[in-house]
């Protein structure tokens, strides 16, 4: 129970975190959405600084990997988000920013969890 408790502040603190960035970045007359780009990314960095940190250390416990990684990593980062403004793009036919805006997102997502991962082994 202790550990669903964990998952559920820490999916909420990333939720809020998300919701919140989207509302100070989001351009909606630009049609890009910059808030869910920025949360992947940023979330992407932090769970792999995170994990790194737990792999390099051990000193992050289960609990605190669940608190910040499956909870706030998972809540403040945003599939089912990313692939309704994919559609919403698809949709409109502004198929050059789908194109932009998913393969930044996959390509730069990824790279940020190398990143972070590597930049844990500095700590």
């Amino acid at each position: 129970m202790k550990t669903l408790i964990l998952v559920f502040i820490g999916g909420g603190t990333g939720s809020i975190a998300r919701y919140l960035l989207g509302k100070f970045i989001n351009d909606p007359s630009s049609g890009i959405p910059y808030g869910t780009f920025a949360a992947n990314i940023i979330g992407s960095l932090l769970i792999g600084l995170i994990l790194g940190w737990a792999l390099k250390n051990n000193t992050l416990n289960s609990n605190t990997t669940l608190l910040l990684a499956t909870g706030f990593c998972g809540g403040f980062t945003t599939f089912s988000t990313f692939a309704y403004e994919n559609h919403v793009l698809l949709k409109s036919g502004d198929f050059m920013t789908f194109a932009l805006y998913a393969i930044a997102s996959f390509a730069l997502g990824i790279l940020a969890v190398f990143g972070g991962m590597e930049l844990a082994k500095s700590f």
